[in-house]
């Protein structure tokens, strides 16, 4: 056996070696880490401090933030339509079965999916490109593969929708609560008078509203959650 073999057995025995070795963390870890803390300590605001205002300038922030959530393709295929004038906050609780949080939360979302087309990837992946940290003939894959997944299927296409909106919905959410504001994620709305009322375009799906604004003081704290061995399986 030569000796170059033997150096790329050697080096592929230390990679194995490397990748088999045992991630180890501290328990307090959970506790201790900012956003870990965040993590399991959110709950869901019910009842707003309708005096508590939020500037256009922090809503553009929470939004930036929630668009590093992940979507297929790096498709970003969302939209928050941000809710904040009075006239607007009344015609959404119109539509949202009177919820009274609609209405005193600082800003109500209405966060919405586009359904994924696949000639959106080579505009959305450009910057990778022209930054040098994807190779331009990779793209051409990527359509592809976006294309045989979606094309002609609408189920997987709503599929899609839904799915990059939640993500989103939930990195906009954890904002909120970093910098202090309480969050309610709403799926009681009328889904159709949403769209005709908003003006959403016909490849938008209103997911779901996300109210945001001070959290008063009277509001549940977290309800309590499933045991993890009731949810986890290990295979």
């Amino acid at each position: 056996m030569s000796s170059a073999r033997v150096s790329i057995g050697r080096e592929a025995a230390s990679r194995t070696a490397q990748s088999s070795q045992l991630f180890q963390f501290s328990e307090g870890r959970f506790m201790a880490d900012p956003i870990l803390a965040m993590l399991d300590q959110r709950s869901t605001t019910n009842l707003f401090d309708p005096q508590v205002r939020v500037e256009d300038a922090q809503i553009s922030e929470l939004v930036r933030v929630a668009t590093k959530a992940p979507t297929a393709f790096n498709l970003q295929n969302w939209r928050f339509i941000a809710v904040r004038s009075e006239e607007g906050k009344q015609r959404l609780r119109s539509l949202a079965f009177g919820q009274e949080k609609v209405e005193d939360a600082a800003v109500t979302f209405i966060v919405c999916g586009v359904l994924p087309e696949s000639s959106d990837v080579p505009v959305r992946l450009a910057p990778m490109v022209e930054a040098g940290y994807m190779p331009s003939d990779l793209v051409a894959g990527w359509m592809r593969g976006a294309d045989g997944l979606y094309d002609g299927q609408p189920t997987r296409q709503r599929d899609e929708a839904v799915r990059s909106a939640t993500f989103g919905a939930s990195a906009l959410m954890f904002a909120a609560r970093a910098i202090g504001l309480g969050s309610a994620p709403m799926i009681g709305f009328d889904a159709e008078g949403v769209s005709r009322g908003f003006a959403l375009k016909a490849n938008e799906i209103p997911v779901m509203l996300v109210a945001i604004g001070g959290a008063m003081a009277e509001n549940w704290p977290q309800k309590p959650r499933r045991a993890i061995d009731e949810v986890l399986d290990f295979v």
